[in-house]
């Protein structure tokens, strides 16, 4: 005779039979002892404001999500206002909740993700500069049709600056151009590309055709043109276009300007501001050259 335990003949064996609470209570203390307190990355999602003051939401991505709870203690601390389909970070310990036998992350602090913030700082600073007319057509100075000397405003080593300059030479261009190297992404770029777009403006030609500092006024500028720009990346990798010095630098240059930055999708404050934007640096040179390639 085969007993339910599929052994041949006797009774079963002894054997451990837990509860329902047993079970969870045990899952609980492998989950909480086993997964350390970490970051999460995700977008909210059914957000629940409770009268208690305590906060409920999800948090989702492409292919999971997960239920998150905030107490009333550390939801007060917060800096920021949750709000659905806020990109965050969260941080917290995973959890169960032992009467639904659900697992959660009990938040202890929310940040707003990286992409989220940046997006609200370019859309913040975007509504100020239209609402002063600076992106005003008005304001834009026409490309001269056959620039001789040319500036671009870019890390030399960028794979930007070599399309720029082999499209200038495909293309036959008789000019100058000089790279005017700086960063372009990372701490200070901001600052170190508008004081590059400062001295470029502060350069005029000498007797011998050579750029030398301004000493008087009056006297012709180095630059026909100017390009500013870098190769294509993510939000965070062109945020220096986006800062707001910068972005003024480039709407207060007396010498026509070119913003080249990313690829065709991309777009930061500087083209908004600038006399023309370019899709991508090979885009600008092929407007920097386009007056010889028409008389040539």
């Amino acid at each position: 005779m085969r007993t339910p335990e599929g052994q041949e003949g006797g009774a079963p064996e002894a054997r451990r039979v837990e509860s329902v609470t047993q079970l969870t209570r045990r899952i609980k203390q492998l989950l909480e002892g086993g997964v350390e307190p970490c970051w999460v990355r995700g977008e909210v999602s059914n957000l629940r404001i409770q009268a208690s003051g305590h906060i409920y939401f999800s948090l989702k991505d492409a292919g999971a999500q997960i239920s998150a709870v905030l107490f009333r203690g550390d939801a007060m601390r917060l800096e920021i206002r949750l709000r659905e389909g806020m990109q965050v970070q969260a941080y917290g310990q995973l959890s169960l909740y032992e009467p639904r036998g659900q697992y959660q992350l009990v938040v202890r602090t929310v940040t707003e993700d990286g992409v989220g913030r940046l997006q609200r700082e370019f859309e913040e600073l975007k509504r100020r500069l239209a609402a002063e007319g600076l992106f005003e057509a008005s304001r834009k100075v026409p490309l001269p049709a056959m620039p001789e000397r040319v500036g671009f405003i870019t890390s030399p080593t960028g794979a930007a600056v070599r399309d720029f300059m082999r499209i200038l030479e495909r293309r036959g261009w008789r000019g100058r151009a000089v790279v005017l190297p700086c960063k372009v992404q990372g701490e200070g770029s901001a600052l170190e590309l508008a004081a590059m777009l400062e001295l470029a403006g502060r350069l005029v030609l000498s007797a011998e055709g050579e750029p030398v500092a301004r000493s008087a006024e009056g006297q012709r500028p180095f630059f026909d043109l100017l390009v500013i720009g870098r190769g294509g990346g993510s939000m965070e990798d062109l945020n220096a276009f986006n800062e707001e010095p910068l972005v003024r630098a480039v709407a207060a240059c007396a010498i026509p300007i070119i913003s080249a930055v990313g690829h065709e999708t991309d777009v930061t404050l500087c083209d908004f501001v600038a006399d023309v934007r370019a899709e991508t640096p090979s885009g600008a040179a092929e407007l920097v050259s386009s007056g010889f390639v028409a008389a040539g």
